[in-house]
């Protein structure tokens, strides 16, 4: 079990209550489930995602999900590697065609724990279960080339910030999760 992790976890700085809350289930999976960076842990499983920016960070890589019908950000299943980081990279470059992504900042941008309905994948039933997820703040090249992933998505775009809100049909990501994300970005660029 990744101690690196549970540390950042632990001295991340949590900016409302549901990441507190969020940062405690995460946590408390991460101490008792020896499983949780497997899918094969059933009810819950470590996550990252990314919030990609563009250089002058005023707009967003979004991807229009399948599972979600929805634009959406990126990321996927830890699968055994410890470093979300790391998976969170290299999801964005499988999701959206990039060859050059480069992480704003090594911290954790945000977490959270996200519930997802069950649904069919690669022909098979997936039951509904939990995200533990680790969100960081990623950076990509505007004009560098997207392609989408025929399996997961059916578009890559940039947004500008608000429209990236906008553009998910998905209330409680708008709401809790994307705001959240853009609000923090702000706030940071006026460091």
């Amino acid at each position: 079990m990744s101690t690196s992790l549970i540390t950042e976890i632990t001295q991340y700085q949590t900016v409302n209550e549901q990441e507190e809350r969020d940062k405690a289930l995460i946590l408390a999976e991460l101490t008792n489930n020896p499983q949780v960076f497997l899918r094969e842990s059933s009810l819950a499983h470590m996550t990252a995602s990314a919030w990609v920016v563009n250089e002058d960070k005023t707009k967003v890589l979004m991807v229009y999900h399948h599972i979600y019908n929805s634009w959406s950000w990126l990321g996927g299943h830890a699968d055994g590697e410890e470093d979300l980081l790391k998976v969170a990279i290299k999801e964005v470059k499988e999701e959206s065609g990039l060859k050059q992504v480069s992480p704003v900042s090594t911290n954790i941008f945000s977490l959270e724990v996200l519930t997802v309905d069950g649904h069919i994948k690669h022909g098979q039933y997936v039951s509904s279960h939990l995200h533990l997820n680790v969100t960081y703040l990623l950076e990509a090249k505007e004009k560098d080339k997207l392609v989408i992933k025929p399996d997961e998505n059916s578009g890559v775009a940039w947004f500008p910030l608000e429209k990236a809100v906008e553009a998910s049909t998905e209330p409680w990501f708008q709401k809790h999760v994307y705001q959240k994300l853009n609000a923090k970005l702000v706030e940071r660029n006026k460091r």
